[in-house]
């Protein structure tokens, strides 16, 4: 599969992009040759402070696991970059061979879009930190270790937020004081955009046409659908963060902040406590009481279990009140896109979703649905439906490449 390109690309010859995926104890990374958008290496490493953080890498057939200590994401970095400029089996000279590092960075307020790591911005996010808790913080410290560490390395931040600023006013707006936005900069930001961004494109390039009418349904760890019209996003389900829209794994999504006093004088818990509750035990966890993954509440399911078929229904009821909401804002749509880790591998997600909407012309092909290849473009509707439907598998990795590649040429 060749992904859609962009209109344009850093003329730099041949650079090459490494995308970081960072958590507070890991870094994941993806190595790409952008003058062929060729994923060179893939790798991660886990357990970053422990002493027995672990280390993987891929670089064409050659594989490599190893157990070491590695006490911060510097440390991290030096090592990903002395796997890939080793001698038999790397895939790069050195580090001067990067063109940059792109990070798939989630909130800055009013800083969005692609941007050059500096003190602003690293200042901001940290101030944001509530709105990103899981986030924004792991982030903003690693960047700041790599800033160090890696001065002659330039960083690239690619806003989750940036997708969406296309988004009309009065579809971002909620209905609070009206100085709030401005002032508190609260609005429904919308989250998920290289992998929503991704899937635009892409759907266009299969139908051959930049002017479709597609909502994407991002269903993974975070869920979130987008409303796009020729690849612009009109509305999306995450909010002003993204705990929000379309319940999660382990977070609640939607909810009525005027329970909160009320559960905080029942409980006799904190806000603070209710929070983090509501962001780690909510979810798909929370209702089921038994996991936050899709493959075990469909097995328990299966097997009588009522509070795992609770959540399969409730979590797909959800996502069939903003794909209606959506149908309204783009008046139809000519793609229905599923993606992410559910998205992708859930027959049964994806059969309920779409269950009863013939009326809206959407008809889904059971056998087809049946019959998705792991990993591959699948067309998944009836011969008859109004509305493609389709299995599309993301690539928000080399989104953030692009970008990166764009932001550098940019600022050089």
């Amino acid at each position: 599969m060749t992904p859609p390109r962009p209109s344009a690309l850093n003329p730099q010859p041949e650079p090459k992009v490494l995308v970081a995926n960072l958590g507070s104890t890991s870094f994941k990374y993806r190595l790409f040759d952008m003058s062929t958008e060729e994923q060179l290496a893939r790798g991660g490493i886990d357990r970053i402070g422990l002493e027995d953080s672990n280390c993987s890498v891929e670089i064409g057939d050659w594989s490599e696991e190893r157990v070491t200590h590695i006490p911060d994401h510097a440390a991290a970095v030096n090592i990903c970059l002395e796997q890939l400029s080793d001698s038999e089996h790397g895939c790069l000279q050195d580090a001067s061979e990067l063109a940059g590092i792109g990070f798939k960075a989630v909130f800055a307020g009013k800083l969005s879009g692609v941007r050059i790591v500096d003190e602003e911005l690293l200042t901001r996010m940290e101030e944001l930190a509530d709105v990103a808790p899981a986030h924004n913080p792991p982030y903003a410290r690693a960047m700041r270790q790599l800033r160090q560490a890696f001065p002659q390395i330039p960083l690239v931040a690619a806003l989750e937020t940036a997708f969406h600023e296309t988004i009309p006013p009065e579809n971002r707006a909620y209905a609070v004081p009206y100085e709030w936005q401005d002032k508190y900069e609260t609005k429904r930001w919308g989250f998920h955009g290289a992998s929503h961004r991704f899937i635009g494109g892409r759907i266009g390039e299969i139908l051959g046409n930049d002017d479709l009418r597609v909502i994407s349904c991002h269903l993974g760890g975070s869920n979130s659908l987008c409303a796009q019209r020729g690849n612009r996003s009109q509305a999306n389900s995450l909010g002003m963060s993204p705990q929000t829209g379309v319940l999660h794994n382990n977070r609640v999504g939607d909810f009525d902040p005027f329970a909160l006093p009320l559960l905080m004088r029942l409980s006799g818990k904190s806000m603070q406590e209710l929070l983090t509750e509501m962001s780690s035990n909510g979810g798909l966890l929370g209702l089921s009481g038994l996991s936050s993954d899709v493959r075990d509440l469909e097995e328990a399911a299966a097997s009588g279990h009522e509070r795992a078929e609770f959540a399969l229904k409730v979590f797909v009821a959800s996502i069939r009140q903003y794909l209606g909401s959506y149908l309204v804002v783009l008046g139809g749509a000519d793609a229905i896109v599923f993606t992410g880790g559910i998205g992708e591998n859930s027959e049964r997600i994806r059969r309920d979703v779409c269950e009863g909407l013939e009326w809206a012309g959407i008809v889904l092909d059971e056998n087809k649905n049946t019959s998705v290849d792991r990993n591959s473009e699948s067309c998944i509707s009836s011969d008859d439906s109004k509305t493609q439907i389709w299995v599309v598998p993301t690539n928000e990795e080399i989104v953030v490449a692009r970008q990166t590649v764009e932001a550098v040429g940019l600022a050089t």
